[in-house]
């Protein structure tokens, strides 16, 4: 990390950081589920500037994870195609889009506060029942291999327009529709490819925020700080956690989160 970054590391960000990082090594949910909220409701940050910023703070730390997976070999290059297929395009035509409202008014802000509220209550529901889901797509039965391709590359399109908008929709929500799609395929290779298909995404639209001026280095740094080690202690602790009562929890915060953006 730049010199300069860490000579301006705030403490309650990098707190902050650091309880984020926790949460998601113990429960696996996304990030950006947590921390964009957080920014807004809690420390008054533009809209814009925490969406920017997280993506970047994401495509940062899902790195570290992208490799392993593609250490370990459980990550499914075909998935990932289809989805980056769907994810990129509509990833560029959202950022620009984006800034495109926002020069003609304060609409992009209004934009972002309702589109994140609804994924944040959709990713808490995602959470929740995700286990039922999958069950119910099991039984199913697994579909052909044609059938799975276009709705993959249009989940594709709608995580990019969500992540780049939000910063929301490539943790719970597309782990679970992928398990619905693909559901022969063992839990770890779709979380795996679930976040390397997250980087790209998350760097472009990130990029795209940055060329805009919607993202603060200092404030990435401090979450930077605390995220990391927060993530190594969750992952740590994840196989004691009891998953019954905290995924209830956490769902109950994403929910209330996403209702106070709403209404507020």
């Amino acid at each position: 990390m730049p010199e300069y970054l860490i000579g301006h590391v705030d403490l309650m960000h990098a707190t902050a950081g650091l309880l984020v990082g926790v949460l998601v090594g113990l429960t696996g949910v996304g990030g950006g589920s947590l921390m964009t909220p957080l920014l807004v409701l809690m420390f008054g940050v533009n809209a814009k500037t925490a969406v920017g910023t997280d993506l970047l703070f994401a495509a940062l730390t899902k790195t570290v994870g992208s490799t392993v997976h593609g250490w370990r070999d459980t990550v499914d290059w075909r998935i990932f195609r289809r989805l980056a297929a769907g994810s990129i395009p509509a990833a560029i035509v959202s950022v620009v889009a984006l800034q495109w409202l926002g020069e003609i008014g304060n609409r992009a802000e209004h934009l972002i506060i309702i589109f994140l509220g609804c994924m944040l209550i959709l990713t808490a529901f995602a959470a929740l029942f995700q286990t039922q889901l999958v069950r119910l797509a099991r039984r199913r039965g697994t579909l052909r291999e044609r059938r799975v391709v276009i709705p993959t590359i249009a989940l594709g399109a709608f995580i990019g327009v969500a992540v780049s908008i939000s910063s929301v929709g490539a943790g719970a929500i597309g782990v679970t529709a992928l398990l619905m799609l693909y559901p022969h395929l063992p839990v770890s290779r779709i979380v795996g490819t679930d976040i390397v298909h997250a980087v790209p995404l998350a760097l472009l639209a990130g990029s795209g925020h940055w060329l805009y001026g919607d993202v603060d280095l200092v404030l990435l740094g401090s979450l930077l700080v605390g995220s990391i080690p927060g993530v190594i202690v969750g992952s740590l602790l994840s196989s004691r956690a009891p998953d019954h009562l905290l995924r209830p929890a956490l769902a109950a915060v994403l929910l209330l989160s996403g209702l106070k953006l709403l209404t507020s």
